[in-house]
């Protein structure tokens, strides 16, 4: 027992290495989560205190938990064994893939990312970039809302600036889950968005496996209460227009839904802009009949640092109004049994259809296009102020609600992009970017049939 044994110097440093991180694994490491876990349960209890929605359990549980419960829930051992079957592959390959899904598509929520980094990066870019507007009822709408339900946003998709105007926005309200593509799927961005609580789904993905873990996910999170915005038009419009809405995660949250339980209600969420970050991406993509967005990081990077001189040279300008309307929610427990999937689609569809924010440059781009020849400044006044719907409401500049101000604005911007330009005779299109009228001109058509004349009360009001 007292024999003396040598050994080189790297096998004891290896042993000693060893020891240390058994001792860490074991003793160490659990007093340190334990202390960081506490540490955050009082943070988040002292954040729900001021949320009109509370965070859920749910949305704090451990990933490694959360993948545990999908990948052993009954339906998807139902669906992995059926996979097995179909493919001829052995069941443990395919309960692998079936973990190898969950793992790709459930968040890993930070409390402290998302309200300490993600809305103040949101709000600060939003307010940088936009004159960010809401319309007069977004409040009451949501404070409608049965707070012990739970609220699915289903909005329509202009840019990816969504993401950002809403975070924002809903910031005072809850913590929401986002359902982003594969466009998120790059490091180190995948981290930060997973930890922001958004999950990753494939968009083109038809196999059966996939599907049932993925709706298996949205259904256990709906009914948890986690609050989630969703795009079914299912990508960017390249039109400017609103999409079909596509029924993918629309069918998963009826599916799963449990009228016993705790009610869901679909806000609808209107989105508009005066500029669309990625326009003459989507527009090109549009021309060539294809959905491949040709913008690369250099090119990022490049319109980044244009921005930051002309911040600089004190010649930046915002990109004008962006806006966010709530339409009238939808309760899934209200709905009549007769009424499918596609009845909500529709429903969900009009309603962001008719609450459609109207700003400058949608509404002049579209007056523009109607025109027979130059305008002078008051005459687009006029027909601006006379085609303002009565359904929709112009939304206003909350510092200078006076549409004079506005229309002016508007058409400086226009301008200065070389969508329009100035003679003697007024204010006419360069024909060269009519596709980029029509692009925003498209975002409320539907609430404008036609352009009509001014009448002799919108030019009283002028």
């Amino acid at each position: 027992m007292t024999t003396t044994i040598e050994l080189p110097l790297w096998l004891f440093v290896l042993m000693v290495l060893f020891a240390m991180v058994t001792f860490a694994s074991h003793f160490l490491f659990p007093s340190v989560r334990w202390f960081f876990r506490r540490r955050l349960e009082r943070a988040v209890k002292r954040l729900n205190e001021r949320l009109t929605r509370p965070i859920e359990p749910f949305k704090l549980a451990r990933r490694y938990d959360m993948i545990q419960r999908i990948i052993y829930d009954p339906e998807v051992t139902e669906a992995i064994v059926q996979h097995a079957h179909d493919n001829e592959v052995p069941e443990n390959v395919a309960f692998e893939k079936a973990r190898r899904y969950a793992r790709e598509i459930v968040p890993s929520f930070s409390a402290f990312t998302y309200f300490s980094f993600g809305t103040r990066v949101a709000r600060w870019l939003a307010t940088a970039l936009y004159d960010v507007r809401t319309a007069p009822g977004n409040t009451s709408r949501l404070d409608s809302v049965s707070p012990d339900a739970t609220v699915v946003f289903v909005m329509n998709h202009r840019s990816n600036m969504d993401y950002v105007l809403v975070t924002y926005l809903a910031a005072k309200s809850s913590a929401l889950s986002y359902a982003v593509g594969e466009w998120a799927r790059v490091w180190p961005l995948s981290r930060l968005i997973k930890s922001m609580g958004a999950y990753f789904i494939r968009r083109r993905s038809r196999g059966q496996l996939y599907r049932k873990v993925l709706a298996r996910y949205v259904q256990m999170a709906t009914a948890g209460g986690v609050t989630q915005a969703i795009f079914p038009e299912g990508g960017l419009s390249v039109n400017g227009r609103l999409m079909p809405l596509k029924m993918g995660l629309l069918s998963y949250v009826v599916e799963g839904f449990d009228p016993e339980a705790r009610d869901v209600v679909f806000v609808p969420v209107a989105i508009n802009y005066d500029r669309v970050l990625e326009d003459r991406v989507l527009i090109a993509a549009d021309q060539r009949g294809d959905r491949r967005f040709r913008a690369g990081i250099i090119e990022g990077m490049g319109a980044i640092l244009r921005m930051l001189w002309q911040w600089v040279t004190g010649r930046y300008r915002k990109f004008g109004a962006a806006s966010v309307a709530f339409g009238e929610p939808v309760s899934l427990a209200q709905l009549a049994p007769e009424q499918g999937i596609e009845t909500l689609a529709t429903t969900l569809r009009n309603r962001i259809n008719d609450v459609t924010p109207v700003l400058p440059v949608p509404l002049i781009s579209r007056i523009m296009l109607a025109a027979d020849g130059p305008l002078d400044e008051k005459t687009l006044q006029e027909r601006v102020l006379a085609a303002v719907p009565q359904r929709a409401g112009y939304v206003a500049d909350p510092q200078d609600g006076s549409l004079q101000a506005d229309v002016t604005r508007a058409l400086t911007d226009m301008a200065l992009r070389g969508m329009i330009a100035e003679s003697d005779a007024g204010w006419s299109l360069v024909e060269a970017e009519r596709p980029f009228l029509q692009f925003y001109a498209n975002s409320i058509a539907e609430l404008y049939p036609d352009c009509p004349p001014p009448t002799d009360a919108a030019r009283a009001k002028l």
